[in-house]
């Protein structure tokens, strides 16, 4: 969990690179009845700086490319996000809980995309878990993929589906 969008109350979370699906954002579903779908809102993960914007040296262009996993890491989806930072406009919301001005922390998300997902009938859970993340920056560009590494952010999670039938015991006589 990132934190709560100063203005929405949303909640983001971090989206961490890895292999294994337990490392990521495990999503339980409830019990279902057929296909569900899952859907989201994907950002980029910007550390804002006020130096950097004072300075005319904010610019960044982001890609990150997340999946969304079954248990037994099947791959269901794989979705892009892709923006540019430029000026504080740019940003998606700012996070509560930091040592900011404002109380705000210095991550903030930015770009948006939304994502749906069909899950297969039989799935218990799924999980979103980071690939790889590339920043061009003015003077550069870094690829990050190592295990461990935040490259996204997720936020208006649903799940629809139909739910499944409720078991009735017997009565005892």
């Amino acid at each position: 969990m990132l934190g709560e969008g100063v203005t929405t109350r949303r909640p983001f979370c971090d989206v961490l690179t890895g292999r294994d699906p337990a490392d990521g954002i495990v999503i339980a579903l409830p019990p279902h009845t057929g296909p569900v779908t899952l859907t989201f809102d994907l950002h980029n993960r910007h550390t804002y700086s006020e130096e950097l914007i004072r300075t005319r040296r904010a610019y960044r262009h982001y890609t990150a490319t997340i999946g969304v996993l079954t248990a037994d890491n099947t791959l269901l989806a794989r979705a892009v996000v892709q923006n540019e930072f430029r000026t504080p406009a740019d940003l998606v919301e700012r996070i509560s809980g930091g040592a900011g001005p404002g109380g705000v922390k210095a991550v903030a998300p930015t770009g948006s995309e939304p994502i749906s997902v069909a899950v297969p009938a039989d799935e218990a859970t799924v999980s979103i878990l980071g690939e790889k993340l590339t920043i061009v920056r003015q003077d550069g560009v870094d690829t990050f993929s190592a295990p461990g590494r935040p490259v996204a952010v997720i936020s208006n999670v649903q799940v629809q589906y139909r739910p499944a039938p409720v078991s009735r015991t017997p009565a005892r006589r």
